[in-house]
Formats: structure tokens, C-alpha cells, sequence
């Protein structure tokens, strides 16, 4: 899917029509591995040990579940205002194999 860079639309904080730049929300960041959720600290605590049900450690990670998998990702685009610099997110993410901001 081909996208403009910047684009015409209704920005909230000014409260009129402004130019706006279009991005992409970045993806978030890999979990520590000494942080409160990750596996390595449970296991240094202890978890995840003998026999047993365990809930969750003793399950296969999710990506070795027999499942149909999505090919596509989804995309979400914020808009950031030209005349006050703030952002706003979409009203809904779009479901693209791949997004190209700046072709159009």
C-alpha cells in the first residue's frame, strides 16, 4: 500500500484543517531479560522446575503451536500536526503485507 507523506486533515488541537506528516508507530522493544515478565528471571527464581503443571512454563512458546499463522501485519499511521507539532493515531490499523510511505 502507497502512501503521501504529509496530507490535509481535521487536526483536533488546532481545531481546524492543517497539514499533517504521516509515519508509522514504531514497534515496541524486545523484554529484558532480567525484567519482572521474563522467562530467564522465572527460572532463576525457581520456576518452571520439577514435574507438574506450571500454567504457563510448562507450555510450548506459542510460535511452536500447531495454528494457521496471519501473513500480513498490522500497521498503525499517526499523523503529527505541522502548525502545533502533536500527534494523533489512526482511528483504526490497516492490514498490509507491506506500507510504503512516500510513493503516492
Amino acid at each position: 500500500m502507497k502512501l503521501p507523506k504529509k496530507t490535509t486533515r481535521f487536526c483536533p488541537y488546532c481545531n481546524k484543517r492543517t497539514e499533517q506528516k504521516i509515519d508509522l508507530v514504531s514497534t515496541g522493544f524486545k523484554r529484558g531479560t532480567l525484567s519482572y515478565g521474563s522467562l530467564s528471571r522465572a527460572r532463576a527464581r525457581g520456576k518452571a522446575r520439577g514435574m507438574g503443571n506450571w500454567g504457563r512454563y510448562s507450555k510450548k512458546a506459542i510460535k511452536s503451536w500447531k495454528r494457521k499463522t496471519k501473513t500480513t501485519t498490522r500497521k498503525v499511521l499517526i499523523y503529527t500536526c505541522k502548525e502545533c507539532n502533536k500527534s494523533k493515531l489512526a482511528n483504526h490499523s490497516r492490514r498490509v503485507s507491506k506500507l510504503i510511505i512516500g510513493e503516492k
